[in-house]
């Protein structure tokens, strides 16, 4: 048996969990989310907590049966942490002219390009910016969607990747960057 898939899930007050036709559906204060679970594993609801057994009668093999119980119980358990509490992911924009503003649901980025970069998001993301003086530009994203919230991030920080030399870039907020020292100069 999977280690993470046998530990049970604890509902939150205010939280209601419903499983039917092989898709578990989490409602909490935060929203609504939803996910598809494999007929191999099994989805039992009491006592205000969810766990999962592999049902060893699936034709699914054993190795794979395993990967799902750990998997299924993760993504479940992030839905119920998300509608409950929330997700939240700080970018801040290091380099000069880095620059961020948002209309609503539309970001606009400008990273030292020829043009400024647009993106529009999801409804169920909001999108905070802050630009102080003598502070790199900060973007916050709140969401109760793990798995939207992460790709988001991914698709801004591949705007401006970190670099290792100048450490310029889009980085989560308090992440340091591995530096390089660059071309050494030759002695003679």
């Amino acid at each position: 048996m999977s280690r993470i898939g046998k530990l049970p899930i604890s509902i939150p007050a205010g939280v209601t969990v419903a499983f039917k036709d092989d898709v578990v559906t989490v409602k909490g204060p935060k929203g609504e989310l939803s996910q598809k679970v494999d007929p191999s594993i099994k989805v039992k609801i009491e006592d205000a907590q969810i766990t999962f057994e592999v049902d060893e009668n699936s034709p699914v093999n054993y190795k794979q049966k395993q990967a799902f119980h750990g998997l299924y119980r993760s993504l479940v358990n992030n839905m119920v942490v998300g509608v409950s509490e929330g997700y939240k992911k700080e970018l801040e924009l290091v380099g000069v002219g880095y620059r961020v503003s948002n209309q609503g649901n539309v970001i606009e980025f400008a990273l030292g390009y020829t043009h400024p970069i647009f993106i529009q998001l999801p409804a169920e993301v909001k999108v905070e910016t802050k630009s102080e003086r003598n502070q790199n530009p900060v973007l916050i994203l709140e969401s109760c969607d793990k798995q939207l919230i992460g790709l988001i991030c991914a698709k801004i920080r591949s705007f401006r990747k970190p670099e290792p030399y100048k450490g310029k870039g889009i980085l989560f907020k308090g992440e340091v960057i591995r530096r390089k020292s660059g071309k050494s100069a030759s002695a003679k």
